[in-house]
Parts: structure tokens; sequence; C-alpha cells
């Protein structure tokens, strides 16, 4: 009922039309506003009336600008860095350990049997240039060496560069091999049948044979099962010597085992997403995690692995370990403490960090989720990769994750996946798609290491301790262990403070409004209700023009009426003797215009009292009426 009646109102109000104009309108607002220019306007004289005109324009230009700068500072959505220290007791964090050497000799010989020979002949060239101190050719195959030879390139003529073969048939080209700064060594990359070819440059001898050999050794190992490969691996037993974790003792299966393809197998202390994480009772060495490590030197792959010692990291329980791109060496033949202390980072989340909570509104499909870890920009940026690689290679690269469906690449089913591969390592659009499209994690934390080394075992003690060693793995009373491959690790707490870095806006509602207001009441000496006055008049203006609109589309078109009368019209005598002498004929002899022109005029009606109205005498429903007295006092 109540909408009925508001709805009438608003008819009636349309259809009497504006009370008011535009003009009136204005000088009502200047007159009532609580903003003091406005006033000033209608209330001096003339010149008064410009000058205040102008002052008020210029100070709401300068409220306007002003807004424009405030709001545009808070929709840039920055941010403001805390810092603050907390003291509780923690949970230990997740510790991989991985040997240097992915694989052990003894186990692999048989795989890289033509790859070492190839490696053998090719410093046997580099190292003996001259045809009269190289050794004679061997019978290598050469099949992987055609695929993708290491050449030298002699640069001393820059307009002409030579290539030179370092297994060429002609004798007189092995002994063009040059030695001098002007040459270097490179590895040729071909696509299409060796029809394209790129050079990949080395600064360094041992740098591009160690490329070359890591690039054809991962194209063996892709054809290989994985489980075959966990079986050439260094084993739990035979890495782990001793485990002590605060004054409990641990062992070999309290480490869970995973495959890293560039270490091979790894072994985790503290991880997994159902297992509770450890609490450290205390801070200090002897409440930390206490490992003795053989990494077994001596079974080492000579050309895979020229670095010997453990990989570890830590990172949470919960994450996958990026052992590669994260983790640190610790040497063998010493003890080496690392103490630990925590960062926690809290970002704040869109719109102010592009930051993901657990990656599922990230567009990149997750390669790392069997292994049932949080999400982390490690794991997204590789899965890019990988990704790229497959789209682009027709083939998944060894060193990462493989979707179902999908082979590694390999020179045999892929040839050139080599070339496509260092084309993609140095896309610099492809490493940027990767990276527009991962978010970092919003909560993550990070260990900070503090790490020292010492030389263990003492001389001193050397004896007695590898004796006993060898006694618990091996069961010898020989010793069976040397300084080149025993690792100690102890890691422990420094303290238990932590450190937690917060995001939070730099600028939140209340500063923009706070600046706003300050502004308008500085520069026109207003407040929120002056806004709303403002913004009243807005609406009376709208509603005037939307009123005159309708208004103006209701009415009928005013068209000039047809005159009743084809020339002058006839006197009111003739008039009146027409209507009561219906034998009356206008004087026609004189030929004047108004009797031509009326010869009907006897049958026009001539005015008289209009009736009575008879519809004010109606009776009509009492809340038409009320409406209507209502509307007109609108």
């Amino acid at each position: 009922m109540h909408v009925k009646k508001y709805l009438l109102k608003c008819l009636h109000r349309l259809q009497k039309g504006p009370g008011y104009t535009y003009k009136e309108l204005l000088v009502w607002y200047c007159d009532n506003t609580n903003t003091h220019g406005p006033k000033r306007i209608i209330c001096e004289g003339p010149k008064k009336k410009a000058m205040w005109f102008l002052i008020t324009l210029l100070f709401a230009a300068l409220v306007c600008w002003q807004w424009g700068i405030f709001i545009n500072t808070y929709l840039s959505w920055e941010v403001s860095v805390s810092l603050s220290i907390g003291f509780k007791a923690m949970d230990f964090p997740a510790v991989t350990i991985c040997n240097a050497s992915p694989f052990k000799y003894s186990k692999v010989k048989h795989l890289l049997k033509d790859l070492d020979e190839l490696m053998e002949a090719v410093l046997e060239r580099i190292l003996a240039p001259e045809p009269s101190h190289a050794n004679a050719t061997r019978a290598l195959n050469l099949t992987i060496w055609n695929h993708t030879p290491l050449v030298l390139i002699d640069e001393r003529n820059p307009h002409h560069p030579v290539v030179l073969d370092l297994f060429a048939d002609n004798h007189n080209d092995s002994a063009r091999i040059c030695n001098a700064p002007g040459c270097k060594m490179a590895m040729r990359l071909c696509s299409l049948n060796g029809t394209e070819c790129i050079f990949q440059n080395f600064t360094s001898a041992t740098q591009a044979v160690t490329e070359w050999y890591i690039l054809q050794a991962t194209s063996i190992f892709a054809q290989v099962p994985t489980q075959e490969l966990v079986q050439m691996g260094y084993p739990a037993e035979r890495l782990i010597l001793s485990c002590l974790f605060g004054a409990e003792p641990c062992s070999y299966r309290n480490f869970t085992s995973i495959f890293y393809p560039h270490y091979g197998n790894c072994y985790i202390f503290n991880w997994g997403m159902t297992e509770k994480a450890l609490p450290s009772a205390n801070p200090g060495t002897e409440f930390g995690l206490k490992l003795i490590l053989d990494i077994g030197q001596e079974d080492y792959v000579p050309f895979l692995a020229s670095t010997a010692g453990v990989r570890l990291l830590l990172h949470e329980q919960r994450s996958y370990p990026f052992i590669r791109e994260e983790g640190i060496y610790a040497m063998s033949g010493t003890e080496t403490s690392i103490g630990v202390l925590v960062d926690k980072l809290q970002r704040k989340g869109e719109p102010y960090s592009p930051c993901t909570v657990n990656g599922s509104d990230v567009p990149i499909r997750n390669f790392y989720s069997n292994y049932n870890t949080t999400y982390s920009i490690q794991a997204c940026l590789r899965s890019c990769f990988q990704d790229h690689i497959i789209r682009n290679c027709s083939c998944g690269h060894y060193l990462y994750p493989l979707p179902p469906g999908e082979k590694y690449c390999n020179n045999w089913d892929f040839p050139d996946w080599a070339r496509c591969y260092s084309d993609l390592q140095m896309s610099l659009d492809q490493r940027e798609t990767c990276i527009g499209l991962c978010k970092e994690s919003c909560n993550d934390t990070q260990y900070k290491l503090t790490i020292s080394m010492a030389d263990w075992p003492s001389e001193a003690s050397e004896d007695w301790i590898f004796h006993v060693l060898s006694q618990e793995r091996d069961q010898s009373t020989n010793i069976t262990l040397s300084r080149k491959g025993i690792v100690k690790l102890n890691i422990y707490f420094q303290e238990f403070n932590y450190r937690t870095i917060e995001e939070s806006p730099a600028n939140n509602i209340v500063w923009l409004l706070s600046n706003l207001g300050g502004q308008f009441g500085f520069w026109m000496g207003g407040s929120v209700l002056c806004l709303i006055e403002f913004a009243e008049i807005i609406i009376d203006f709208v509603w005037i023009t939307i009123i005159k609109l309708v208004a103006f589309a209701k009415s009928p078109r005013r068209r000039p009426a047809p005159a009743r009368y084809a020339g002058p019209p006839p006197t009111v005598a003739e008039l009146v003797e027409a209507h009561t002498n219906f034998g009356f004929q206008p004087d026609t002899a004189n030929h004047s215009p108004s009797a031509e022109a009326y010869p009907d005029e006897q049958a026009m009606p001539i005015p008289g009292t209009p009736p009575p109205n008879y519809d004010s005498l109606r009776l009509q429903p009492l809340d038409v009426i009320e409406s209507d007295s209502e509307g007109d006092a609108i």
C-alpha cells in the first residue's frame, strides 16, 4: 500500500512538472550550504562575487587534485613491513642429506663405458694436441660424439674463424688444434638432422668437458627406470653411520628416502605431511641432531661428480627439498656445526602482494604434487620449465618430474632435444613467462644458518674412531673408513628466539578518509555534511532534468491550429443575425471578401454560457483525494 502511495506521488510529480528552476536551486544551495565559499558568492557585491567565485573554484580544484593523489596512493596497495621477535619452543626442521655423487661408479660403469672412453680420448687430445704426443685413436664408439661433439674455435682471425674437430679424420687437421688464447672450446648443438647448428661457447676446457659429459650422461640415465637408478645409488645403511637426536638414538630407519636425479638417493629426517614434527627440547648442540656419514668417495663417478662432500638442506617439514638450488655443502674430514635461527614470513596477499596460500590460484600444473607436499615457488618454476620443454621439445628433462604419458629426453628417441633444451635455457621470454605466472607463498619459514667447521677426527683420536665405526658397519677389525669419506654434522637451534616479518597495509581506509577530510576542511572549510548537501543538490538537478524530459515527452506536439475562417472573421452582428434568422444571407452584392468566404456560416454554433462542470460534484475515493492534495504540496 505504501509503495503504491509513493508511486502515485511520483506520477503526480511527473505530471505536474518541476516546482523550481535550475537557477533557483543553485541560489538556494549557495544560501544554505555550510561551505564558506558559495555563501560569499551570492552575498557580496559584483567584484567580490567574481573574486570569491575564482577563489572557490581554485580551492575546489586543489581539493580534487589532492584527493586524486591520495586515492591513487591508496589504490597502489603499498605495504609496510614490521619485524617482531618471539620466544617459544619450536619444532625441529626437516633435514635432507645427499651424497655429492648420485651413483656408485661400480654400479653404473657398464652404462658409462663408451662415454668414459670418449671422455678420456678428449682429454688426451686437449692435453697433448700435437700428433707426436697424442696417443693413437682407439676404437671408439663415436655415435655419441657425432650427435653432440666438442669443437675448438680458432678466433685469432675474427673475420674468418676456424672450427676444428677434436676427432678429425685428417691428421693435419688434428695437428692444427690450437692452445693459443685466441682459441676456445665449444659444444655444437644441431637440429633438423644437423642442418641447423649453434655453438655453446666456454671460457675453460674444464667447463666444456664437464657440461658435455653431464649432458650425455643425462641422456643415458633418462632411459633407465627409476627403480634401477635407486639401486645404483648409495643406500642409507652405508651412508648414515651414526644418528643421535637430543638424547634419543636414531638410525637410517628414521629417514625417508627420495630419489633426486641430480644427487641420486637423498634421505630426509623429520619429514612428512602426516607425521607430527619432532620438537626441540632446548637450544644448543646437545639438543640437536648429530650425524656421522660416510660418502664413499673412492667409488665416485670420476667425470660426473667433481665435488666431494655431503649436500644438505634445512626446510619445513611439509615442503619438498630443492637441495640443488637451496642446499649447502659439508666437507669430508670435518665436523660441521650448523646453528639455526628461524624467520617467519607473513605476506598480506592480494591485492597487496601477489602471493598464494596453497597454489590453487596458480595456472601452472604442479608436477611435484605426487610427493604430497605444500606449494612453493621453486616447485612452480620448475614445473613451468618442464612444461615448456614438453611442449617445445616433445619430451621432458631428466632432472624434473614427468607427467603421465610423457617420456624423458634422450639422444636416440629425440635427436634434437639438446638444441631445444639449450634454446629454452637461454630464453629470456621463457623465464619471464614462468616468473609472471608463479607466485610466492603467503606464509613461509626460512632457516638462517651459522656454519663453523673443524677437522674431525683429530690425529690423536682417528685410529680408535675409525676402528669402532668400521666394526659397527662392516663387522671388521680392520679400518674400512678414511678421512676422505667421513663427515660429521651437528645441527641445532642457536636460540628459541624467532623473528616474524609481517606485511601490513601502508595505507588503510582510515588513512584515506583522514586525508580526504583534512584536505577538504583545510581548503574549503567543509565536512561530511557539506558533501551530503552537495550530493543532495546533484540529486535535485537530476530529478528536475528527469521531470522536464518526461513532461516534454508526454506533452502533445504544439501544431498551429487550422483557421476556422478562410478570410477575416465575421462581425458579432452577423453571427447573431445568422443564429436568430436562418434565412439570413450575408451581403454578397458588394462582393465583400467576408460574404464570399462564409456560405455555411448559418450552421456554425454561436458562443454561449458553458454548462456547469458536473464532474466536480462526483464522489472520489479518499486515497485519491489525499494523494492529489499531497502531490500539490510537493
